[in-house]
């Protein structure tokens, strides 16, 4: 079952990962995780099989061979074969919900960062977000409309063929599992894709991109309450077409069990996407003239103490290396500065301690925000020079103070 989440269409719960080290989009880039086994790359994107989507395969094979026992006890052994070309083909229908998140993604030119088969379904990791409430809309909606497409090409190909087949079987089973996909992902709460259309009206009613993002998670966090509670109630009803009198001890730990985790993905994907839409509120208070330290230039052989006196006099905190024509050079790396000893900081040329500017290490004073972090990550660094339009020196700006930024403004409440 597919989702869509804040960054992109994560499974139930995925959410956005925590900041890592050094600036990334959202925020300090973080190590890129592991995808699990790469599958391919369609439309450029790549297609991951997480190590957990092997654990819910084996348990489909085993369930689904459970039932074709029943149905079909001619079988024998071979029903787990059956069974198996089920969960394949199962989430292979899954991947074609995600590529429809995708291609609507790439059309709108939304950078899509992975797609990965996982646990419970699906997570399509687009890295912006969408710039109007249409488009928002039409992005979430595109996969449940795929799981129907797909369950009626399903519903379609069992007139061709014999009920209590293996083909009937299967066709059945995935018009069934693709209706279900779809009915759950259209569940209006976040981090469903029901929930990004809800966000999406809401947003277009009000003009804020917030509201919608509080009034579908908190419709989440509902529906995290009523599948903890209400999907054993269900079970035990008869309401799947079942005999109550027939659930083992075992059949229900395992109902309550499955309702529990579908409730925690729900819940922890609402809070997520809630904690996502607070920090992009406040993403344009980000601001790389605010952020940046003020410097002194200091030629490549001024001792560091020196150069340490003048930025004192100056009431700078930052030293950026000229030559003689007063054309920066160099950053002197704060850790560097920490690391030499007060008494041999006259015998220190500031000179070995700086790190060579690189193109990427030159950024300009007027960035702010999402551009701001976007610039950043392109080249990951310790330090940045800060420029004026004119090309003129303004600071050095510290990826630690970025990062002590973007936690403060994931702190703050809404307005």
């Amino acid at each position: 079952m597919d989702d869509s989440g804040d960054s992109g269409r994560p499974q139930p719960g995925a959410g956005e990962p925590p900041p890592g080290t050094g600036p990334g989009k959202d925020g300090p880039r973080r190590p890129e995780p592991g995808g699990g086994l790469l599958m391919g790359r369609p439309f450029g994107v790549p297609v991951y099989v997480a190590p957990s989507w092997f654990v819910v395969a084996a348990l489909i094979t085993w369930v689904f061979g459970g039932q074709l026992e029943r149905v079909l006890p001619e079988l024998g052994a071979a029903r787990y074969l059956v069974s198996l070309f089920f969960a394949i083909a199962f989430y292979a229908s899954v991947l074609v919900h995600e590529l429809a998140h995708t291609v609507v993604a790439l059309h709108y030119r939304l950078p899509v960062r992975r797609i990965q088969l996982q646990f419970f379904g699906g997570v399509s990791e687009i890295e912006k977000e969408s710039e109007t409430p249409g488009r928002e809309f039409l992005l979430a909606f595109v996969g449940p409309l795929l799981s129907l497409v797909l369950a009626g090409v399903f519903y379609a190909g069992m007139k061709f063929v014999e009920p209590g087949t293996v083909p009937g079987v299967l066709l059945a089973g995935l018009m069934v599992s693709n209706l279900l996909v779809a009915a759950f992902n259209l569940l209006p709460g976040l981090p469903l894709d029901g929930g990004r259309m809800l966000r999406a009206v809401v947003w277009k009613i009000t003009g804020r991109p917030m509201s919608g993002t509080v009034a579908a998670a908190w419709v989440g966090r509902a529906l995290a309450v009523v599948t903890l509670i209400g999907l054993p109630l269900l079970t035990h009803s008869g309401s799947f077409g079942n005999d109550p009198r027939d659930l083992s001890g075992m059949e229900t730990i395992t109902d309550a069990l499955l309702a529990a985790i579908l409730a925690a993905i729900i819940w922890t994907g609402a809070g997520n996407s809630l904690r996502m839409a607070r920090l992009r509120e406040h993403l344009p208070e980000l601001s790389a003239r605010t952020l940046t330290r003020r410097a002194v230039p200091v030629e490549s052989d001024t001792p560091l103490s020196e150069a340490l006196r003048r930025a004192n006099a100056a009431g700078a905190r930052a030293l950026v290396v000229v030559d003689g024509h007063g054309e920066p050079t160099g950053v002197v790396r704060e850790a560097a500065i920490v690391s030499v000893p007060e008494h041999r900081r006259p015998w220190v040329a500031v000179s070995g301690l700086a790190q060579d500017l690189t193109e990427g290490m030159k950024v300009s004073a007027e960035l702010t925000g999402e551009a701001l972090l976007d610039r950043l990550r392109e080249s990951p660094a310790t330090e940045y020079l800060v420029l004026e339009e004119t090309g003129e020196i303004y600071g050095v700006l510290s990826t630690a103070d970025v990062e002590r930024a973007f936690v403060a403004a994931l702190a703050r409440p809404a307005a």
